[in-house]
C-alpha cells in the first residue's frame, strides 16, 4: 500500500511539474479601445497564434479609463516600477503619447519582419507612421470630424455641419454633443486639430463657443455618435471608426458624416510595447499580427466577409495603402486616405508638448465651469452677439507660447493644480463680465 501511494505521489508531481508546458501564453494590455475592437482582435489573434506556434494565448485587456488616464497610470507605475509595471502592450489613443513614453524611454524596441514593415509607409502627410527606432508602430490611421443627424436636423431647421466653426454657431446651443477630452484621446485630438486649424486665438474662440453648445460633457468618445443618432443632439466630435458603422447601420439618408474639408488631419492609432514587459515574446507576435494584412483586414471588412470580424463591423482605414484596391468594393470604409487631399499641417512635436496643457485648459474653461459659460452664452445671444462680449467671453489665458512653456513644468502636480485654479477662477469671471457687457443698453 505503501509503494502505492508512494507511486500516485511521483505521478501527481510529474503532472504537476509539467503542467507549465501545457499552460496557455498571456499577454496583457491596456488599451482604450472598445470592447468590439478588444474582442475582435482577441479571438483572431489567438486564432492566429495557435496556427503559427501551436500554442494557445490567453489575452488580459486592463481597463484604466481614456487615453490621458492611462498615460498617466503608466508615469505613475514607471515612477514606482523603472524596470516595468507587468504590463506588455499599449495600445491606441493616436500617437503623441507614444512620442511621449518613447522619449521618456517607457518603450521597447521591436522592429516587424521585412515582409511585414515593408508594406507600411514610413510617413502620411508628414506625419510618421512608425518609429524609427521602431517602439511605436501606427495600427490605424483615424479620421477626425463631424457626426450629424439629418433628420434630426431637418426637424430643428438647423443646417447641416461642415466645419467646426459650424458647431459654434449661435443655433446649435444645446445641440452638441462631445466628451471630456481628459478622458477622450479621440476628442482631444478634435480640439487639437482646431488649434492647428485655425492658431492659437481662433481655434480658442471656436472652441469656447462649440463648448458652449455642448448639452454635457461625457466620460467616452462613442457617448456623442450616439446621442447624434438617438436625437439627443444634432451633431457631434467623433473619430472616423464610431461614426461610419452608425451611418452604415441607419443610412446616409439619416446619419451624416464630415471630415472638414482643410480641417482636419488623418493620424495614425499606434501601438508599443513597454519597457519590462513581462510576455515579450507574445508582446512582438501580437504587434506583428495587427500590422499584418491578416490584421489589417479586421478594421475593413464588415463582419461576417471572410478574413474580417466576426461579430461587429469595425470601420477603420488600413496603414497598408495596398489594401484599399486589394479589397475594393469589399471594404466599409469609403475613402482611401492615401488619395486624400486638403489635410492640415500638423505639428506633431507641438501638439505632443501641449498635450496635457490643452486637456487642462478645456477642463478648466469648458468643462468644469460649464453651467457658466452655457449662462453666459445665452446672455450674449440674447444680447444680439455684440463683439465686445463675444471676446470677452472667448478670451484665453494664456498664448500659446505661454502654454508650451508651461507644459515644461506641467508634470508638478502642485504647479498644475495652482494653474488650474487659476483658469478655474479666470473663466468664471469672464464668463460673469461677458453677460455684463451683452446686457449693456
Amino acid at each position: 500500500m505503501k509503494r502505492f501511494f508512494t507511486s500516485i505521489f511521483i505521478i501527481s508531481l510529474c503532472l504537476l511539474l509539467a503542467l507549465p508546458a501545457f499552460a496557455a501564453k498571456k499577454l496583457i494590455l491596456l488599451s482604450p479601445h472598445q470592447q468590439s475592437i478588444q474582442r475582435e482582435f482577441t479571438d483572431a489573434f489567438k486564432e492566429w497564434y495557435k496556427k503559427k506556434t501551436g500554442e494557445t494565448v490567453e489575452l488580459e485587456w486592463l481597463d484604466q479609463g481614456g487615453t490621458s488616464s492611462i498615460l498617466r497610470f503608466i508615469r505613475s507605475e514607471f515612477s514606482r516600477n523603472p524596470n516595468g509595471i507587468n504590463i506588455d502592450i499599449f495600445w491606441g489613443g493616436g500617437h503623441e503619447p507614444y512620442m511621449a513614453l518613447d522619449q521618456e524611454k517607457r518603450l521597447e524596441p521591436y522592429k516587424l519582419p521585412d515582409a511585414v514593415l515593408s508594406r507600411v509607409p514610413k510617413d502620411f502627410f508628414g506625419i510618421r507612421l512608425f518609429d524609427p527606432k521602431y517602439t511605436w508602430y501606427g495600427t490605424a490611421l483615424s479620421g477626425f470630424g463631424i457626426i450629424f443627424n439629418r433628420v434630426v436636423l431637418k426637424a430643428e431647421k438647423k443646417p447641416e455641419p461642415q466645419t467646426w466653426e459650424d458647431l459654434a454657431r449661435p443655433e446649435f446651443k444645446g445641440w452638441v454633443g462631445s466628451a471630456d477630452p481628459r478622458q477622450s484621446g479621440s476628442v482631444h485630438m478634435s480640439y487639437a486639430v482646431m488649434i492647428e486649424s485655425y492658431g492659437w486665438e481662433k481655434a480658442w474662440s471656436i472652441i469656447t463657443r462649440l463648448g458652449a453648445n455642448v448639452k454635457n460633457f461625457t466620460q467616452a468618445a462613442g457617448d456623442a455618435p450616439r446621442d447624434v443618432v438617438t436625437g439627443e443632439v444634432g451633431a457631434g466630435l467623433a473619430i472616423d471608426f464610431y461614426a461610419w458603422p452608425r451611418v452604415e447601420e441607419f443610412g446616409a439618408d439619416k446619419i451624416g458624416y464630415v471630415l472638414p474639408k482643410g480641417l482636419t488631419v488623418v493620424n495614425p492609432d499606434s501601438i508599443g510595447i513597454l519597457k519590462g514587459a513581462p510576455n515579450l515574446d507574445v508582446a512582438k507576435e501580437f504587434v506583428t499580427f495587427v500590422m499584418s494584412e491578416d490584421g489589417q483586414k479586421l478594421w475593413m471588412l464588415p463582419k461576417g466577409a471572410k478574413g474580417g470580424p466576426k461579430n461587429f463591423t469595425l470601420g477603420r482605414l488600413s496603414v497598408i495603402p495596398s489594401l484599399y484596391p486589394a479589397l475594393g468594393k469589399n471594404s466599409i470604409v469609403p475613402l482611401n486616405p492615401f488619395e486624400l487631399g486638403g489635410l492640415v499641417n500638423y505639428d506633431s512635436d507641438r501638439q505632443g508638448k501641449l498635450w496635457s496643457v490643452v486637456n487642462d485648459l478645456v477642463g478648466a474653461l469648458l468643462v468644469d465651469t460649464h453651467q457658466d459659460l452655457v449662462k453666459a452664452w445665452g446672455a450674449v445671444i440674447a444680447g444680439g452677439m455684440r463683439p465686445e462680449a463675444v471676446a470677452e467671453l472667448t478670451k484665453m489665458p494664456v498664448t500659446i507660447d505661454q502654454a508650451l512653456a508651461l507644459s515644461a513644468k506641467w508634470k508638478n502636480d502642485a504647479f498644475r493644480n495652482q494653474k488650474i485654479n487659476e483658469w478655474v477662477k479666470f473663466a468664471r469671471e469672464k464668463c460673469k463680465k461677458a453677460a455684463e457687457l451683452a446686457k449693456k443698453p
